[in-house]
């Protein structure tokens, strides 16, 4: 590799064409200092090789569909600097324990299966007052703060080896957002989002391993929120 040049090794698989995901080297300019893994992979799409499938949107760290595996870790492709990397090749793979369409790109289906189990949306309960809104005060508001910033990347996700051995688990992803919804003061659904989680391939069924806290992009603490869940369940008896 060459100084101003930066070598992409990048998983390729084709279902009509290949039996097995491959490695194939990509060779690009290294642009600027702020080149990211996201625009070298723009690079490579745009001028070596039209076929290469990736997810991408927003650019700006807050949509998640560039999350992919970049040099051993988990992180967004848009917000990962190639030389924050450290010398050698940029190695990117698919997010692990999702089936793979093409490349990079994976079937997000069981993923957002996940999330829609939790119900992801306030259920209040109760009619809405007269002013039109359900009051929030602020010291209310601010226990969300940790929890809101969830960009449903999936970097918790796939990291989570529970995740991967066991299908009914919700995974980090959900069990957070589980505990936002818990946490919101206008949410009027505590006992039945409990019941969601509450047995033996649910919130127990986490083994604290911090896989989902270290890959969080957001630093956000999915284990935190979980032991959070198992505590009030523990509190109102409702552990199984």
């Amino acid at each position: 590799m060459g100084k101003e040049t930066v070598i992409f090794n990048i998983s390729r698989f084709d279902p009509d064409k290949d039996k097995k995901p491959h490695f194939q080297k990509f060779e690009i300019p290294f642009l600027r200092k702020d080149l990211t893994v996201l625009e070298g992979l723009n690079y490579i799409q745009q001028r070596l090789d039209h076929s290469l499938a990736y997810r991408s949107s927003c650019r700006a760290a807050i949509c998640g569909s560039c999350a992919m595996y970049i040099n051993g870790k988990y992180r967004l492709a848009c917000n990962t600097l190639v030389s924050k990397l450290g010398p050698g090749a940029v190695t990117i793979s698919p997010l692990a324990n999702l089936k793979v369409h093409k490349d990079l790109f994976v079937d997000m289906k069981p993923f957002w299966e996940k999330y829609e189990q939790i119900r992801p949306y306030l259920i209040t309960g109760k009619p809405l007052p007269a002013e039109g809104e359900h009051p929030q005060s602020q010291e209310e508001r601010a226990k969300l703060d940790k929890l809101i910033d969830c960009i449903l990347c999936s970097c918790c996700h796939v990291s989570c080896p529970v995740t991967a051995s066991h299908v009914n688990y919700p995974g980090p992803m959900a069990l957070l957002n589980l505990d936002r919804f818990l946490s919101d003061s206008r949410d009027g659904a505590r006992s039945e989002r409990l019941s969601i989680v509450n047995d033996e391939q649910g919130v127990w069924r986490c083994h604290t391993v911090f896989n989902c806290q270290e890959a969080c992009p957001k630093d956000l603490n999915p284990s935190g929120a979980i032991a959070r869940i198992k505590m009030k369940m523990v509190k109102e008896k409702g552990n199984p």
